[in-house]
């Protein structure tokens, strides 16, 4: 009897094994709108962040044209407070340096989730309706921001 106990385990632990490297359709298909949805909210994020810097830069660009001293008003945290444009403009250019650095981190973020997004497509045999399967990695990404703006992304999961 102790040996049927050690083949039990040992054969349900093999059969447990073969379902987890084996998914369904459907798991693929979560899985793969899970990462375009990932991607979409990068996407959005970067918009916004490269929005606050523009306004970044126009608040500059005019601070720049006015005299030093000049009484001026930032809003922080919801709070107006008043200050000269010489205390604000330093700490604009330093908020929108960072700006800047946080656009190329979210484009780099972007770049790696669309390169994990076809590694999965390659290794599920998915494919985008409307989309050639011989695509470079740049023309996938710039269809799937098409994509999610004209909202056609239909996805098709299968064996091929």
């Amino acid at each position: 009897m102790a040996t049927q106990t050690a083949a039990a385990p040992g054969a349900a632990g093999s059969a447990s094994d073969k379902p987890k490297e084996k998914k369904s359709q459907e798991e693929i298909y979560a899985e793969f709108q899970q990462l375009r949805n990932q991607q979409r909210n990068l996407v959005n994020n970067l918009n916004t962040i490269e929005m606050d810097l523009k306004e970044h830069k126009t608040v500059i660009d005019t601070l720049k044209t006015v005299e030093s001293s000049r009484k001026c008003f930032r809003l922080i945290g919801g709070v107006l407070v008043e200050q000269t444009v010489e205390v604000v403009l330093p700490q604009l250019e330093q908020n929108k340096t960072q700006l800047e650095k946080l656009v190329e981190e979210g484009k780099d973020q972007i770049t790696k989730k669309g390169m994990e997004i076809n590694k999965f497509k390659d290794e599920n045999n998915i494919n985008v309706r409307g989309q050639e399967p011989a695509q470079t990695a740049t023309s996938e990404e710039k269809e799937n921001v098409s994509e999610e703006k004209s909202g056609n992304w239909n996805v098709l999961v299968g064996d091929l």
